[in-house]
């Protein structure tokens, strides 16, 4: 079993705004992300014995955040909310450049099998075998996946760039 206890703290302090921004990226909701995350670090610390190697604590805890996404839907009926709109992040260095509105509303534009590779990739750091892991995905599958988002968000981003550019809304 890994020390986990002793770190825990460290651990928290370090890993929350990432959590947190994978969280919100699942759910669009602040309240719920933060949420989210919180019930992610009490399940951790009722299970930290599970954890058989302290190195791949990073990886379990996202991996326990996914799980806790899930079950939320699974109790509860999402909200229905304008997918066009995207709350405001209050974290540290949260870019409010009209460029990285138009990102945030294009990922929240793309279906959940193909954002999810993204986002545990883009803020997780994640290798793609780790997210197939995670996802119970081959790695060649996710490599699929992170290929095609990516090219979903240029394609979303060059419509919405051309639509500028002639005036439309």
């Amino acid at each position: 079993m890994a020390a986990l206890s002793k770190h825990f703290d460290t651990l928290v302090g370090a890993l929350s705004p990432e959590l947190y921004r994978y969280a919100l990226g699942l759910c669009r909701n602040q309240d719920v992300a933060q949420d989210l995350v919180q019930e992610t670090f009490l399940r951790a610390w009722r299970s930290q014995q599970t954890l058989r190697d302290i190195k791949t604590a990073r990886a379990w805890l996202y991996t326990i955040l996914r799980n806790e996404h899930a079950r939320l839907y699974e109790r509860q009926r999402p909200e229905v909310r304008d997918p066009h709109l995207l709350p405001e992040v209050p974290v540290q260095g949260y870019d409010t450049r009209t460029e990285a509105f138009a990102l945030r509303r294009a990922l929240d534009q793309l279906d959940e099998q193909y954002r999810e590779p993204l986002l545990l990739q883009v803020i997780g750091g994640f290798s793609c075998k780790e997210i197939g892991r995670m996802l119970s995905l081959k790695p060649n599958t996710v490599l699929t996946r992170l290929f095609r988002a990516r090219k979903m968000l240029r394609d979303r981003l060059d419509e919405e760039g051309r639509e500028k550019q002639h005036g439309l809304p």
